[in-house]
């Protein structure tokens, strides 16, 4: 058997047809019997139109059997008895070999928004991190006979009860769940949460979300590949530290936010100094010694940098003073 997809190439009907075809047979195997069992006590022949009814009737029934419909992005997966022998994807209403059975499945994308989880980032601390996965089926060989997804239609609790699945491709979605949390974990542990003191270069989950986000794509398709899932996007759509350590990194990012800050007031306060001293030579507007430029722009670095709204001294004496 060939292990890999293929279209089915069994005979196949158009569905209205035969349908109209099996009524009128079991119709005429109804009346048969009827008219064989009204016969019988007065005709040999009875007993043979009795048996010619029934055995309408019940290839009827079996026929009936046959008849799926398709709508667009589904496919039938074609199993006579064991063997595969191929996908059906025609859309519209058919009748096939009774004796084939059919597996539905759907090439529609499907979305999971998986809920937060908590892993240890490259520098070992605890933070939680949720993503989003678009995702659809791909091969329906992989998905049937690769995985064993007829005993993941079925879930345990926790007091060991079993509870089916309606759908297979419910089934699918536990095993994308499954499996994306898994690349996510795997993902995560590769880098740290923000750029630490020494090193401000690395990439980080919380600066390169586009890049992040890819190599998780990536990686989960190569998980993903051996059902035959494929992945149309994945993307991290929360991040956070754990509560343990939440209020400790917030101290720690507001104390890198006021250093950057106070970096760029003292930049702009030595610009403007150096800027009024410039002017003043330049204009000369008054004479300045080097021990009145230093108390200048001691005084004005004062009032540059202050947080709080300075309070002037006026100098009622020398400017020695």
């Amino acid at each position: 058997m060939e292990k890999k997809e293929f279209a089915f190439k069994g005979t196949v009907v158009n569905g209205f047809a035969m349908l109209s075809l099996t009524l009128a047979l079991l119709l005429c195997g109804i009346a048969s019997a009827i008219y064989g069992f009204a016969q019988e006590d007065n005709n040999a022949n009875g007993g043979l139109f009795v048996g010619l009814g029934v055995a309408l009737i019940v290839c009827m029934i079996c026929v009936m059997c046959g008849f799926v419909k398709i709508e667009p992005n589904e496919a039938r997966v074609m199993v006579f008895f064991g063997q595969y022998k191929g996908t059906f994807t025609t859309v519209g209403f058919h009748w096939v070999n009774p004796f084939i059975s059919t597996k539905r499945l759907s090439f529609r994308a499907r979305n999971i928004d998986a809920a937060p989880i908590k892993v240890n980032d490259k520098t070992g601390n605890p933070v939680l991190i949720g993503m989003m996965l678009v995702w659809r089926l791909r091969d329906t060989y992989k998905a049937i006979f690769e995985i064993d997804s007829e005993a993941m239609a079925t879930s345990v609790d926790e007091n060991g009860k079993v509870n089916p699945v309606s759908n297979i491709m419910m089934a699918f979605e536990r095993f994308v769940r499954i499996q994306g949390d898994a690349a996510l974990r795997h993902v995560a542990g590769q880098y740290a949460y923000d750029n630490t003191d020494d090193d401000k270069t690395a990439q980080t989950l919380r600066d390169n979300s586009e890049e992040i986000n890819k190599l998780l794509e990536q990686t989960l398709d190569e998980r993903l590949d051996m059902a035959g899932i494929e992945i149309i996007e994945a993307r991290i759509n929360y991040l956070a530290y754990a509560p343990e350590i939440a209020a400790v990194m917030l101290r720690r990012q507001q104390a890198s936010a006021i250093i950057s800050a106070r970096e760029k007031i003292v930049e702009g306060a030595v610009s403007m100094v150096d800027m009024a001293l410039k002017k003043l030579d330049k204009e000369n507007v008054v004479a300045l010694d080097d021990d009145k430029k230093a108390a200048m722009v001691s005084n004005l670095m004062v009032v540059l940098c202050s947080e709080n709204a300075t309070q002037p001294v006026v100098n009622s004496g020398t400017l020695n003073m």
